[in-house]
């Protein structure tokens, strides 16, 4: 069986003064290199935008359309109560099949740390064979989000590629069974 190659992610930045230079992005550089250090991934695409529907919605759908595809779209910013945080919004209609669980476990793990964690209006959901995931856009709540989520995201990414033929029992058999320490 020919083993397939190495995450290939994007991250995108949600923020209207990053976008102007007035503040300089920490949230976007270390979301990419925890992808590149605990997952391995190769960082395929990367953006800076200031909080408008219409911008949004088109980079998560012209990535969610790569090819070759982009296994897993984060973004950082955009998910809070504020009047211009719409990045759920533009997630969700490029998202075809919501995934609601996967920001409710990173918001579970992350309570701990901080109750406010529940103030996060992020989601996730699948985009044809991309995992789009919507994290807060503070440097500590993305990658808490994110780190929250690493022990589970490789077996998504696999299932969402097709690699994936069973459901990891240990008496499967065949190409294409995929095994992981529970």
């Amino acid at each position: 069986m020919t083993m397939p190659g190495p995450i290939r992610a994007a991250v995108l930045t949600v923020s209207d003064r990053c976008s102007r230079g007035e503040a300089v992005d920490t949230s976007g550089p270390a979301l990419a290199a925890i992808c590149r250090d605990r997952l391995g991934a190769e960082i395929v695409e990367s953006a800076c935008l200031p909080d408008d529907p219409v911008a949004l919605e088109a980079c998560f759908r012209r990535w969610a359309e790569a090819d070759p595809p982009i296994d897993l779209i984060l973004s950082t910013g955009g998910t809070g109560l504020a009047p211009r945080d719409h990045t759920p919004e533009a997630a969700m209609r490029v998202i075809d099949r919501p995934h609601p669980a996967l920001m409710e476990l990173a918001r579970l793990r992350c309570y701990e740390k901080t109750p406010r964690a529940f103030l996060s209006r992020g989601v996730a959901g699948a985009a044809g064979s991309s995992l789009i995931l919507t994290l807060p856009g503070s440097l500590r709540g993305s990658t808490e989000n994110l780190e929250a989520l690493l022990d589970i995201l490789p077996h998504a990414i696999e299932t969402l590629r097709g690699e994936v033929k069973d459901d990891g029992r240990a008496e499967a058999k065949g190409e294409g069974v995929v095994h992981h320490e529970d």
